[in-house]
């Protein structure tokens, strides 16, 4: 008996070890380093690797010629073996301030860094994290948590009439808001195709960069609503009564979905948010944006809802027309109405305050961007436009957000 009591509690211990191992495990190596001189160090102890390579966004960028366009890329960089099977590289520049992701390939296979535990998802790949900052105010330094006043950020659900479901979006409101008793402007941002409404909160930076733009004075109190652009999907994946699904929905819209489903459905939105929330309602004290099928969507809405938003924003976003969209005829009056519609969100003292388009020089649908300034150009349809480095990236949809949010409501 006692000889069975031995082993028992020896087998507990075990257990109990290996539960809190992770506890008294510090990494191996450390990784990343961002270094003094600016550059950035990843490392990987592998004694048995063969190769072991990193991608990622603070690499140096190359262009390469496509069927769909220029694209910028940033190839695979290989870390060198040293002692004691310790991996390493070096970018040979320093990187500039800013928020970056970053994975490692071990052997051919694709896995995050495991010195690293700040991790990320973006549609359906996991990436490590890091940010690099290296004075107030500059692009790491927004993207960060400092200390400053902070919103508070809610995930909701509310019922959509439209589509017959409950859905999840998640709300931002900024500090002060439960004491304040003042109402606040809203502003609707939109994600890209395969995203949800978790991505701009994540990847995006979103709540950062307005909780240091608040506190820095350079961009109104404002209550950020983040939805999910996809009318099939009730929530983003794991989220959702569908359970741990694969994600990847790299798609406008999906077999069995009403055209427009998302535009049409959009009121269910904005009367939730206003019933639930101290907003203010008129057209001037409503913004919308979106980044990719976000922006696409954003200039749907603010289009057919033509006199609801007086601060419209598309990043990245997706043409002049739905015709790039689809090979098939469009049936939906939010499609068929374009001309119309813009004419009357255009019309002499109604035009929006600010209208906002942002691509990358090197952004695969820099086309369709400059079709609608052509056709806007056209109909002398007044707009803002910034034209920046780089293509259809987060870099580029942050430092959007951060110009954009310092425009509206003022």
């Amino acid at each position: 008996m006692k000889k069975s009591m031995i082993v028992v509690c020896a087998a507990m211990m075990a257990g109990s070890m290996f539960a809190q191992q992770n506890l008294f495990g510090p990494a191996q190596v450390k990784s990343p380093e961002i270094n003094p001189d600016g550059t950035i160090t990843i490392r990987f102890k592998g004694p048995k690797a063969k190769t072991v390579k990193v991608e990622g966004d603070f690499l140096p960028e190359k262009l390469i010629e496509t069927p769909q366009g220029v694209w910028a890329i940033h190839p695979a960089a290989d870390l060198v073996e040293g002692k004691d099977g310790i991996w390493e590289y070096t970018t040979p520049e320093p990187v500039p301030a800013d928020y970056y992701t970053y994975t490692l390939t071990i052997d051919g296979v694709k896995t995050v860094d495991p010195a690293n535990v700040y991790i990320n998802r973006d549609v359906a790949t996991i990436t490590n994290q890091l940010i690099v900052s290296r004075e107030k105010g500059d692009n790491g330094d927004l993207f960060s948590v400092n200390d400053v006043p902070h919103g508070t950020v809610r995930s909701m659900w509310y019922y959509s009439k439209e589509l017959g479901t409950n859905r999840r979006i998640t709300v931002y409101t900024p500090a002060g808001y439960e004491t304040s008793g003042k109402k606040y402007p809203v502003f609707y941002l939109l994600h890209g195709a395969g995203g949800d409404e978790t991505a701009w909160y994540t990847q995006g930076r979103a709540t950062q960069i307005l909780d240091n733009l608040i506190a820095a004075g350079k961009a109104e109190p404002m209550i950020l609503v983040m939805t999910n652009g996809n009318a099939w999907d009730t929530a983003a994946p794991g989220e959702s009564s569908e359970g741990f699904q694969q994600p990847g929905a790299l798609t406008l819209n999906r077999e069995g979905t009403k055209e427009a489903a998302f535009e049409l459905h959009f009121p269910d939105v904005m009367k939730f948010v206003e019933k639930n929330f101290r907003c203010k309602t008129d057209k001037n004290s409503r913004a919308i944006a979106g980044l990719s099928m976000g922006g696409f969507h954003s200039q749907a809405i603010s289009r057919y809802y033509n006199q609801k938003f007086g601060y419209v924003g598309l990043f990245s976003g997706a043409t002049g027309g739905v015709q790039a969209l689809s090979q098939k005829p469009q049936e939906s009056p939010v499609y068929t109405q374009f001309d119309a519609d813009f004419a009357k969100q255009f019309a002499k003292g109604k035009e929006p305050k600010l209208f906002y388009i942002a691509c990358g020089k090197t952004d695969f649908v820099m086309p369709g961007v400059k079709a609608l300034r052509e056709y806007m150009d056209q109909h002398n349809y007044k707009y803002e436009y910034n034209e920046s480095e780089g293509g259809h990236i987060w870099r580029n949809w942050r430092n959007y957000l951060v110009e954009y949010a310092q425009k509206i409501f003022k």
